[in-house]
């Protein structure tokens, strides 16, 4: 039997790989008996900062990533695409029906026993996979942290507010995809050079939500609009506001584009791209009617902060994500320092693959390096002078051992990591 703690992406990726190998799980999840700073239901694998699981292309890492997970029956990809909406050439869901689905194929899974309770505590004698996220509790926080002996690293992430579709003026506002690829899922709102300056200023000058207890340290991944305001005039435009491929047809190109991203499948809501805060919400109002399209909108969730814990990883896990001082354990997920929900699930993934081997008195099997699965193992085990958690990119890979056209290495990439894992399913 083995003991899983969190039905976020991870938990709920592990606990169906491992039930399908007919082994025993029990999962726990606190949700919605104890709730986080920011989760809004107890539903398994709630995607709480974007819908969106970005690019589907292979030769793109989190695509080759999607790709490679597919190949052991992910549960959490199978749900991605069940619950899809459009999205140009990524990958969005449905935030509700992804997680409907998650939540049917674990209740229904006669090899998984949901249990809603907070765990407190870690037994190192129990095989245990903890998933608990980047917002565990405070009690599991303490014994994580007694038990590993090193102290956690704190960050944030931010959330973007999301829109009511029907408050969005699309006289001004357009449908595009950048460049044009795919449908045209987004929904533009064009600023003027004027409109941009002026948004720009109210947005630096706009009052924040005081931090607390927390340190102040942001993760480049999910960053706040306004910290990458404040980093410069012109950061925006080179960050979510980039218009370039944005053109409207036998238009000027415009100064800066805000785009909004389909939240759910009745196409009734829209999250603004790229705007993860922590404005005030009355500040929040202010600035987003600031948006031309936008000035009577509907704002249906405010954008909000919240504390991450990640840790040291390098210090404490194998490539199989086994912490090295008890084998009985392992970690999975945010918390063990990948970033991202294809990643996060992925790491889940990892940990069960590496587990069943466990249970069943086999030797551990990192996945090759060559595969992004695996290098995202290998970088949150390898030994860094300052580690941070970490999306899937093709700068975790090992080069190529042999000559090759620069134009040619993403193909070479994929080739060599679907090879490598063709390889490793036939000796599992």
């Amino acid at each position: 039997m083995v003991k899983i703690i969190g039905a976020g992406l991870a938990g709920s990726e592990a606990a169906f790989y491992l039930a399908n190998k007919n082994i025993k799980v029990k999962l726990y999840e606190m949700r919605p008996k104890k709730m986080t700073a920011a989760h809004q239901s107890g539903n398994f694998a709630e995607l709480v900062c974007s819908n969106s699981l970005r690019s589907n292309d292979i030769h793109n890492a989190v695509g080759l990533l999607k790709h490679e997970m597919l190949e052991f029956n992910s549960l959490i990809m199978n749900a991605a695409h069940h619950a899809s909406v459009p999205a140009g050439s990524s990958l969005a869901v449905d935030r509700v029906l992804f997680s409907e689905y998650i939540e049917n194929h674990i209740k229904n899974h006669p090899n998984i026993e949901v249990i809603y309770d907070e765990v407190t505590s870690i037994d190192p004698n129990e095989v245990t996979i903890i998933c608990a996220g980047p917002l565990a509790s405070d009690a599991l926080s303490k014994s994580i942290h007694e038990l590993i002996h090193t102290d956690h690293l704190h960050f944030f992430d931010a959330i973007a507010p999301i829109i009511d579709a029907n408050s969005i003026n699309m006289d001004i506002a357009y449908l595009k995809s950048r460049y044009d690829k795919g449908e045209a899922a987004y929904i533009n709102c064009p600023m003027t050079k004027e409109e941009y300056e002026a948004f720009h200023a109210a947005v630096i000058n706009a009052k924040k939500v005081e931090f607390k207890d927390f340190e102040n340290n942001v993760f480049e991944g999910c960053m706040p609009v306004e910290v990458m305001a404040e980093r410069g005039i012109d950061t925006l435009l080179f960050g979510p506001m980039k218009p370039v491929g944005l053109e409207q047809e036998g238009k000027k190109r415009p100064h800066a584009v805000v785009q909004l991203r389909q939240d759910d499948a009745a196409k009734s809501m829209y999250n603004i791209v790229g705007f993860q805060t922590h404005l005030t919400w009355d500040e929040q109002k202010k600035v987003i009617r600031m948006i031309p399209g936008l000035e009577e909108a509907n704002i249906l969730r405010y954008g909000v902060m919240h504390r991450n814990t990640y840790l040291e990883s390098p210090k404490i896990l194998n490539a199989s994500y086994q912490t090295k001082e008890y084998p009985n354990l392992f970690f999975a997920g945010q918390i063990s320092g990948v970033e991202g929900y294809v990643e996060s699930a992925a790491s889940g993934l990892n940990a069960a693959i590496q587990v069943a081997n466990y249970i069943e008195n086999k030797p551990l099997k990192p996945l090759p390096e060559v595969t992004m699965i695996g290098a995202m193992a290998r970088y949150i085990s390898t030994e860094n002078k300052s580690f941070v958690p970490m999306n899937a990119n093709l700068g975790l890979f090992p080069p190529l051992e042999f000559k090759h056209y620069k134009k040619m290495r993403k193909e070479l990439y994929v080739k060599r990591s679907l090879e490598a894992l063709k390889a490793y399913k036939e000796e599992m």
